[in-house]
């Protein structure tokens, strides 16, 4: 009888339509480990916050090795901002990149963007929807600057504008655990020369009084040469980061796995629930199509249109059994002692 009803409330349709998802329902972690700094950039907006001289968005883009992180304050996050990040700042400082990661909002799948980058022979990888972490990077720098403009700004808040460049510079001058050094050093092979180094005579301010351009020019040289060397450890450095986050995130998920014609339901976070409302967040069911690497699902709905989600969104539909109002319900025969 208990495994009558354990198979029975299993393949309830309604039953497997409650419930949330958890950390634990997440696909196997895939991290992305680059070699060449600016060959790949994340880009995203943050926002929108309380108006700042007219701003209220900031769009973001993050180099994936140095962790090099460029902001621009903006009044809209449309298609524009976009286009003037990239052909103000990134193309003539940094060279075209590779590839560029995104969401899939209208601001980044958009002709004049998509033509931009096709024309520059830049790739175009656009995350899952509803799933940042394929943006994870770009999602880390975000909360870290947002957190360096909510220390600095004025009770009115309404000042982040012009504190958005002390900002990336408190950003890109920290240490970064994941490098062993900072995005400002990876870069230019050198440390930052601050503010508080002169009030307190650093050792380099001193000897500027009594500069002497061989010495000077030797010590640049050297620090040149031992760029690659830098970045090579701090490739080794974010790999070995990389892959312990992997082992610890891995060991904590329920192994799953999916196939071609599986029946699965999907969750829909964005749909809003009222307290007292009985209404469950799983649709469905789909039918899977094709499972793709890292963690990516494309799915059919009854119309045999398909879309890509990520695997954690899903989970398998086994319901055989609907129970309508009022319909009585019956256990099989109970196996024999």
């Amino acid at each position: 009888m208990f495994r009558d009803a354990n198979r029975f409330v299993s393949r309830c349709d309604a039953c497997q339509r409650q419930g949330n998802i958890s950390k634990r329902n997440e696909m196997p972690q895939n991290f992305i480990l680059e070699v060449e700094v600016f060959d790949v950039w994340g880009i995203d907006f943050m926002g929108p916050f309380p108006s700042s001289y007219g701003n209220e968005y900031i769009l973001v883009v993050v180099d994936y090795v140095s962790k090099w992180v460029e902001a621009l304050a903006s009044p809209t996050n449309d298609s524009r901002v976009v286009i003037k990040m990239f052909k103000s700042v990134i193309f003539p400082r940094f060279g075209v990149p590779r590839v560029v990661i995104s969401d899939g909002g209208s601001h980044f799948i958009n002709k004049v963007f998509e033509n931009l980058l096709k024309q520059n022979g830049v790739t175009h990888k656009v995350a899952s929807p509803y799933h940042p972490q394929t943006s994870g990077q770009v999602e880390i720098s975000n909360r870290e600057i947002k957190g360096i403009l909510q220390k600095t700004v004025s009770i009115t808040r309404k000042d982040w504008s012009k504190k958005l460049d002390d900002a990336l510079w408190a950003y890109r001058t920290a240490y970064k655990t994941p490098l062993g050094t900072t995005p400002f050093h990876l870069v230019y092979g050198k440390s930052c020369h601050l503010p508080v180094e002169l009030e307190y005579k650093a050792a380099w301010a001193v000897k500027l009084l009594n500069f002497d351009i061989l010495p000077a020019y030797e010590r640049r040289s050297m620090q040149l040469h031992e760029l690659e060397e830098i970045r090579h450890l701090a490739y080794d450095n974010s790999r070995i980061y990389k892959e312990r986050s992997k082992a610890y995130h891995d060991k904590r998920i329920i192994p799953r796995s999916f196939a071609p014609n599986d029946q699965v339901l999907l969750f829909n976070s964005r749909l809003r629930l009222f307290p007292g409302k009985l209404k469950s967040r799983w649709s469905g069911p789909f039918t899977i199509k094709e499972i793709r690497p890292h963690g990516a699902i494309v799915l059919l709905n009854t119309k045999g249109e398909e879309f890509v989600v990520n695997g954690q969104r899903v989970k398998p539909y086994l319901a055989d059994t609907r129970v309508e109002k009022g319909e009585p319900v019956t256990f099989g025969n109970p196996p024999h002692a």
